[in-house]
């Protein structure tokens, strides 16, 4: 019962850093990043569809994403659904191949990209600690309906802050490696 509340805590908590390396992966670093253009959705024949699937999408250089729908009547289409995204983009056509290019950033760009890295960061370290605070409840239960001692308590949840400071130090490895990929030029 104890190992199950620790594994569900240790569960929950990668998938709140899972979801931080997901969620970094859209901030624009100023390389080209086929996951910058993940999120977008094209409407397809009167239905948004992820532009993954209505089209290749691949890196051509460091500065550019090269966009290849399937159809050529959904050129248009995929256009639009670039131009009103908020990657801030504008795509350049040729033909049936669409363009993306990604201009280098600014020092003052960087430090602000910086601190929206720390907010997901801080973020995450608050899902953690939510995750902590659940787990800690139940074994406060546990112990409240006499299933389990109080020294089975007081180790079961010094087990969990021991999980809970290796998934707070993740995050802050995963904040380190996505601020120093912003400031590297």
């Amino acid at each position: 019962m104890l190992n199950e509340i620790k594994k569900d805590a240790q569960a929950r908590m990668a998938k709140s850093i899972e979801a931080l390396r997901h969620n970094l992966v859209k901030v624009r670093t100023g390389r080209a990043n086929a996951g910058l253009v993940d999120s977008i959705k094209v409407n397809y024949y009167g239905s948004d569809m992820p532009l993954s699937q209505v089209a290749s999408v691949s890196v051509a250089d460091a500065r550019s994403i090269v966009i290849t729908p399937w159809e050529k009547q959904m050129v248009g289409a995929v256009e639009k659904a670039l131009l009103a995204s908020d990657l801030g983009l504008t795509p350049n056509t040729a033909g049936t191949t669409i363009r993306l290019n990604i201009p280098a950033l600014t020092e003052e760009r960087r430090k602000d990209l910086t601190k929206v890295v720390h907010g997901e960061g801080e973020d995450a370290k608050v899902a953690i600690r939510n995750i902590r605070r659940d787990a800690n409840h139940h074994v406060k239960e546990l112990l409240k309906d006499k299933q389990i001692t109080e020294d089975e308590s007081a180790r079961t949840e010094a087990e969990i802050q021991k999980i809970t400071d290796a998934a707070i130090k993740d995050v802050d490895d995963v904040i380190k490696g996505k601020e120093t990929e912003l400031m590297s030029v």
